[in-house]
């Protein structure tokens, strides 16, 4: 039997687009969620709506963990029966160890495997996965395909309004005190994922208008100084709200393609519920 020349896998703090869906050689491994001694594949055990509800209601917040070594090995021996070779695009090692689990598995396995730091998460790994898709179907080799995407992953760009202080707070990532201040004057903090893949606090707005107001222009800035053609907008359980955003961008950018999706589970642990985030990559030159 001819094995076909690339498998691509991701990690679930990806989105899965309905185009990496279809694709038959597109790979997800599942991070997992824990609350308390119960664990939940990402994606598969637990629905996000499950997800909220059952964060709104817990008492012990829960916590996240990479997939090991060797549950990466036993998918990519599986893989190997049917592929000459694999491409891997996580999410950031900034931000999980997936990668190092990743590239640990594909050496238990001893197959030929590319991996890819996207240096982001959600809907940034999948335009990546797309991009390579792409550019194997002109032709390209797995070694000049990895080194393409390795090169692009600088022209990430991403604005992340965080939704739920109160999930920040009870995940640890928020003091007493700036939880209280950010209550009370009702502010929305908009965090980044840097040039190093690092999250880091980007700026703050008052209110749920001004916040959807900075994004719009952060995408028509995207489009007229960048010449960016199509941006994501993904959201934590708040589709309502990220529609609003879709139709004033569109009123403002009526070119601009803009594709809606929904985060993960594992990335709505951290991120909180009513987070929307803006994705995009800039175009080479």
């Amino acid at each position: 039997m001819t094995k076909k020349p690339i498998a691509w896998v991701v990690d679930s703090t990806a989105y899965v687009s309905d185009i990496l869906a279809a694709h038959p050689d597109v790979h997800v491994v599942p991070l997992t969620i824990h609350f308390g001694q119960e664990q939940y594949a990402d994606g598969i055990d637990l629905t996000s709506e499950q997800l909220y509800e059952r964060i709104r209601k817990a008492e012990e917040f829960p916590k996240t963990s990479q997939p090991a070594a060797g549950e990466f090995s036993k998918l990519y021996e599986k893989i190997s029966e049917n592929y000459e070779a694999i491409i891997a695009v996580h999410v950031s090692a900034q931000l999980s160890g997936t990668i190092s689990s990743s590239k640990s598995g594909a050496e238990i396995a001893e197959v030929p495997m590319e991996c890819v730091d996207s240096l982001a998460l959600s809907s940034g790994i999948t335009k990546l996965v797309e991009r390579g898709i792409i550019l194997q179907e002109r032709g390209m080799k797995l070694e000049e395909i990895a080194n393409q995407l390795r090169n692009e992953v600088k022209n990430f760009r991403n604005y992340i309004l965080i939704g739920n202080l109160n999930q920040l707070y009870k995940g640890g990532r928020m003091s007493g005190l700036q939880f209280y201040l950010g209550s009370l004057l009702k502010i929305k903090p908009i965090i980044h994922l840097n040039e190093i893949g690092e999250l880091k606090a980007l700026d703050k707005v008052r209110s749920h208008k001004k916040a959807l107001t900075y994004l719009v222009d952060k995408a028509i800035e995207a489009h007229e100084k960048d010449g960016v053609t199509s941006i994501d907008l993904m959201h934590g359980n708040v589709l309502s709200q990220v529609e609003e955003l879709k139709n004033l961008i569109h009123s403002k950018v009526p070119k601009l393609k803009v594709r809606v999706g929904e985060i993960s589970s594992v990335l709505a642990v951290h991120a909180g519920e009513g987070t929307i985030a803006a994705l995009w990559h800039v175009p080479a030159e």
